[in-house]
């Protein structure tokens, strides 16, 4: 059978068929005994004084915040993708694209409650060091509304060294599917608790974007960016991500090297694996997914085609990938997809490569559910796209 191959090339192969096998295990064993964990649901329909109570409900609901925050500092990853100035239609940023900033405040509100001693907010805004609160004005937001709702709450842009003197090595602790490790702001590692605060959503190149792949945007530009240094990072983050998508070149020598720059160079491959490295590497403590407002169709405006929509839901658990299998479910998507089938029609599920490696399962029979039903709370985006779409 190896008739036509070198000695080399059978032990490459063979090699790499080896770390593959150790790297996912048995796909049916690692679905089986990938850990699980309750998720609320609530219905919410405005960002008015519904939302407080409804965020309250299930955070009790998961056991109470006072066990996952009391007297520990707190990072909360918000999601602003994009420029202020790109907008859908002329609809405020959050009520489309950006995490909203009630959603955001009433967050920081409960959590302060909770007993949290230090509350940071990150965020990596688009090609800039300069402050998030700046960004934020940029969106037509009030910073203090939002730095007033609890004690001791601080912003900090992470997409580059910003005022930490010296970057965190985190490492994959399974190895790693693209890096070993990544650099990233003090910030991710100077935090008792880590949570991703993200607007449901479709994406272009994930097929989704929830409480994971909201972490992509904690790797800084300095280093992951198009206009990284060579030999080390580049003082100010200059452009995106590009070469996280396409792997055209690699970050600076001093930051951890691909495992394998022969692998494939499509975004659809390496974006759902890096987003899985870097959650693995910085665990997700609560996961919250905003749905009251949001868009169908992609991620944000420089998607063709877009639409704004109100799903009027809110999805919170523990763990990242229940809480991700429930909203996609909610979304009115099959979690257990895989490549070619929607979602996930152009590129691999961060779910099944998350699940692969041990985070959490995507089994819906296995996730208990609280608060409302999925039934109750379905708003599904495919078929509000496509009558969207009809209309045009």
């Amino acid at each position: 059978m190896y008739r036509n191959q070198t000695r080399r090339e059978w032990l490459l192969k063979t090699a790499s068929a080896v770390t593959g096998a150790c790297l996912a295990g048995s796909r049916v064993g690692a679905a089986a005994s990938a850990p699980t964990a309750r998720v609320a649901v609530a219905r919410c329909g405005s960002y008015g004084a519904e939302l407080l109570p409804a965020l309250g409900r299930m955070f009790d609901q998961l056991g109470g915040l006072g066990r996952i925050v009391k007297a520990k500092t707190v990072a909360i990853k918000i999601n602003l993708t994009g420029m202020p100035s790109y907008r859908v239609g002329y609809l405020p940023l959050g009520d489309t694209h950006y995490t909203s900033p009630q959603v955001i405040a009433a967050t920081v509100h409960l959590i302060g409650q909770a007993g949290a001693r230090r509350i940071r907010l990150l965020e990596s805004p688009w090609s800039t060091a300069d402050p998030v609160e700046e960004y934020l004005l940029q969106a037509d937001w009030e910073p203090r509304d939002i730095l007033s709702s609890a004690p001791t709450v601080e912003f900090e842009n992470t997409n580059w060294l910003g005022s930490g003197k010296k970057y965190s090595r985190l490492v994959v602790p399974y190895g790693g599917y693209i890096f070993p490790a990544y650099d990233l702001n003090h910030s991710y590692e100077d935090c008792d608790v880590f949570v991703s605060l993200t607007k449901m959503k479709e994406h272009a190149t994930a097929g989704i974007t929830l409480s994971m792949k909201n972490c992509f945007g904690i790797t800084p530009a300095t280093i992951y960016g198009s206009g990284a240094g060579e030999d080390e990072p580049s003082d100010v983050p200059k452009g995106g991500r590009l070469f996280i998508h396409t792997g055209y070149r690699q970050p600076p020598k001093s930051a951890p090297a691909e495992k394998d720059p022969a692998s494939p160079r499509q975004d659809g491959y390496r974006v759902p694996r890096v987003v899985v490295d870097l959650v693995a590497a910085r665990p997700i403590d609560l996961a919250i997914v905003e749905g009251v407002r949001t868009i169908t169709g992609g991620e944000g405006p420089w998607i063709r085609g877009v639409v704004p929509a109100s799903p009027g839901v809110i999805v919170a658990g523990t763990n990242p990938v229940t809480t991700d299998a429930v909203c996609m479910a909610v979304m009115g998507f099959d979690p257990g997809a895989d490549r070619g089938k929607a979602p996930f029609e152009t590129c691999d599920s961060t779910l099944r490569l998350a699940e692969d490696v041990g985070i959490g399962t995507r089994d819906l029979s296995r996730i208990e559910v609280v608060g409302a039903s999925i039934k109750e709370a379905m708003f599904d985006f495919s078929k509000r796209q496509a009558a969207c779409s009809a209309r045009r």
